[in-house]
């Protein structure tokens, strides 16, 4: 059976179509909004979870894990040579020495035994970091077989090689000693 309908609804279910909303964001926190999905090379992430870092009283960045597919689990996350990527949504102006100490906590709290090509990553990272502002933008991510490039405020600082350079930067997020607290890494891996 086919349906006419007059031009008068006709216009009005055309007005409700055009209106109604089109894709959102997968999520909000603290006013930033992530969207549902990332790409890391030509592979398309899913948004795993969000979580804000906090001092003391002050909300400091946002961010956002991107991973193939769900999980719940940090330590699979780490073990699987797989793409991720972490963008990080500052909502707090801070200095990059303090961004610098915090890479350098989450190194020493998470790979203790970390060699000196590591450490010298992390010391490349930290020479890429810049002051960040509210609203800047840091990215993260990790592609197999090429490394983790590093992008601040929009601009391509570089690629840092091997897994275990990737693995020990995410570590500092959601390893076993997170820096930013364990219910952070909760967040991160889609938890409550």
């Amino acid at each position: 059976m086919i349906r006419k309908f007059s031009p008068i609804a006709l216009s009005l279910l055309l007005a409700v179509g055009l209106l109604a909303p089109g894709p959102v964001a997968a999520g909000e926190l603290a006013g930033v909004t992530l969207p549902d999905s990332a790409k890391v090379g030509t592979e398309t992430l899913k948004l795993n979870g969000m979580a804000l870092r906090s001092k003391a009283i002050f909300k400091v960045y946002v961010a956002g894990l991107y991973l193939p597919a769900s999980e719940k689990s940090w330590g699979a996350v780490l073990d699987a040579d797989t793409a991720r990527r972490l963008d990080m949504h500052w909502v707090r102006s801070v200095g990059k020495d303090k961004i610098c100490e915090g890479w350098t906590d989450g190194l020493a709290a998470n790979t203790p035994s970390a060699g000196a090509k590591l450490v010298a990553d992390f010391e490349t990272l930290c020479g890429w970091m810049a002051d960040a502002r509210a609203g800047d933008l840091f990215t993260f991510s990790y592609q197999p077989g090429v490394g983790t490039a590093v992008e601040v405020k929009g601009t391509a600082k570089g690629t840092i090689e091997g897994k275990a350079f990737a693995d020990a930067l995410f570590a500092c997020w959601i390893g076993e000693h997170p820096g930013p607290g364990e219910d952070f890494r909760t967040a991160l891996m889609g938890g409550e």
